[in-house]
């Protein structure tokens, strides 16, 4: 079993929902992601998303651009996000470590390289959310012999049609938008969420994660009611960005321990 099929088994036994937090590599400063993480996960994530920047990342609401913007004025390149990828397989050994980019970077390093790299850096799967499954063979032949997930993305207005074919595309789990729009904070869960993610469930036996607009314990409790994951990115970045460069990782730990709580096992969980 890969790490990530190992996660979600314990998960289930648990009875937990997963907290996939989302870190944009190189923010605040270009070594920061390491302290970060560790303590992410000492707060109760069960995996972590590392985002390389890119300069146009358009799933992306303001919150993730800025924070994008900063890590590449700070240096970083996708060599460098697989360098610090490498570096947190050595403090998180069993974690499962997922790189979130855009497709320009990886097709500028080159899809073998980057396969080749990213297998080495001891990373678990990369989600690319501007690569459609129909387009994305060259990348699948690549990633899967090396035993990495290639995670894709459905939105609510993503047909039958298009669910299957994420369906039979993805491994590890499918990455479920919450929402029509850009990542964000926001205040409430999509209304039409339960009735969506049925549609999904419909068409696979992958755990489900639950992204865009998740920023409150309350919200993955309810998340948990219907799928196997959260992945939060937007609002733990704000919490990141309050707690400025010395106190970032400190901001990130208490962010994602109150996030938690909502994971836990309640009653009527599936």
């Amino acid at each position: 079993m890969s790490r990530i099929e190992k996660k979600f088994a314990e998960l289930k036994s648990l009875g937990k929902t997963g907290v996939g937090p989302y870190l944009t590599v190189g923010f605040p400063k270009l070594d920061s992601t390491l302290e970060i993480a560790q303590a992410v996960v000492e707060a109760g994530a069960d995996m972590v998303e590392l985002g390389i920047p890119f300069s146009d990342p358009l799933a992306d609401g303001a919150t993730v651009q800025r924070t994008n913007q900063a890590a590449l004025k700070n240096g970083v390149t996708l060599g460098k996000c697989l360098e610090v990828c490498g570096q947190l397989r050595k403090r998180l050994p069993e974690t499962p470590l997922i790189l979130m980019g855009y497709y320009n970077p990886i097709l500028a390093m080159g899809l073998d390289a980057f396969a080749a790299r990213a297998a080495a850096a001891g990373a678990d799967g990369v989600i690319v959310p501007d690569l459609p499954p129909d387009e994305a063979q060259p990348l699948l032949q690549v990633m899967r012999p090396k035993g990495l997930d290639v995670i894709f993305l459905i939105a609510p207005t993503s047909t039958e049609h298009r669910i299957i074919e994420v369906a039979k595309a993805t491994s590890g789990f499918i990455y479920c938008v919450s929402l029509t729009g850009v990542t964000g904070a926001r205040s409430d869960l999509a209304a039409g969420l339960p009735e969506f993610l049925q549609r999904v469930r419909k068409h696979t036996r992958l755990p489900l994660a639950v992204g865009f607009g998740v920023s409150t314990s309350e919200h993955v409790r309810t998340v948990g009611q219907h799928a196997e994951a959260v992945m939060v990115g937007s609002a733990l970045m704000q919490a990141i960005e309050s707690g400025g460069a010395t106190g970032a990782a400190q901001a990130a730990r208490e962010f994602i321990a109150s996030l938690a709580q909502g994971a836990q096992p309640v009653a009527g969980r599936r």
